[in-house]
């Protein structure tokens, strides 16, 4: 297994306490470099990263062509690896609207298509998203959620089929991962495309990806592993209120951590374990991982 770490690193990005210049927000964001970004985890001993690509929503350029070649030569100077989290924030390749679906289908080919130059050993990908989230957690009848569920499905696997194509991904180097949809679905998609899949460790923890304990998920997810995103989480009641969070550091919720390390060394599991976590999160839990593996 390799440890890594996410760049989506906010606190790094605007540390608390440092005042905003709204003058400056309102004229549009500043270039944000985000090889020095990149170098500075490196420099906190993380030589697995994974590029969010959904920060050029509010930093716009920040993975150009001038960018993509800091990136490559901070790789080849360092020997990093780096894998690449497709954009999700105003993604819906899901949706049955086939003008926002187009948008989202291309967005993501154009950032698949922009990085692949810096050999990312996995792409992942939310093959769903927020509306159809929205859509598996209503309160619908069985047959009526069944309908609407199976439509967004339908037009996942038509975005999976034309991003394939127009990319020319290898199919194992995409990972489905499970997200707020039910994970069978994510589960169809991979077998159809014979793909791989990411196991986001705290979305299966809060309860995102349906009724399925974690001990199911890796078991189902195991022959088709590429990717794992490790962060803890819990999913509980208080009060007859329903408690959830996830992206917690490894220890502060529910993740059986040595139990999970050890079906993936039984598994034979050699790929990315990247931190969803900040630095500070991090550090620390990759201590207690390093612990734990002895």
């Amino acid at each position: 297994m390799q440890f890594g770490i996410m760049a989506m690193q906010l606190g790094l990005i605007l540390p608390s306490g440092q005042a905003v210049d709204r003058a400056a927000v309102l004229a549009g964001p500043a270039r944000f470099d985000i090889a020095a970004l990149v170098e500075r985890l490196a420099d906190a001993g993380f030589s697995l990263i994974e590029l969010n690509t959904e920060l050029e929503l509010f930093l716009p350029g920040c993975f150009d062509a001038t960018a993509v070649e800091r990136l490559a030569a901070l790789r080849a100077a360092r020997g990093l690896t780096y894998t690449v989290h497709l954009p999700l924030w105003s993604m819906e390749p899901a949706t049955p609207d086939p003008h926002v679906r187009a948008g989202s289908l291309a967005a993501l080919a154009d950032a698949a298509q922009r990085l692949a130059p810096l050999a990312p050993e996995i792409f992942v990908l939310h093959a769903t998203g927020a509306l159809a989230g929205e859509f598996a957690r209503a309160s619908l009848p069985p047959a009526a959620k069944d309908l609407i569920l199976e439509r967004f499905h339908d037009m996942a696997r038509a975005s999976m089929s034309e991003l394939l194509a127009r990319t020319g991904l290898p199919p194992r180097r995409l990972a489905l991962e499970n997200v707020e949809f039910p994970l069978d679905f994510a589960l169809r998609l991979a077998e159809e495309f014979d793909c791989g899949l990411c196991l986001d460790t705290g979305h299966v923890l809060a309860g995102y990806s349906g009724h399925y304990s974690l001990e199911e998920a890796v078991s189902l997810f195991m022959p088709r592993l590429a990717e794992v995103h490790l962060h803890d989480a819990f999913r509980g009641e208080t009060e007859g209120s329903a408690r959830v969070a996830d992206h917690l550091q490894l220890g502060e919720g529910e993740l059986p951590l040595v139990w999970l390390l050890h079906q993936l060394a039984a598994g034979e599991f050699r790929g990315p374990v990247i931190l969803e976590l900040e630095l500070a999160q991090a550090l620390p839990s990759l201590a207690r991982i390093r612990a734990a593996l002895g």
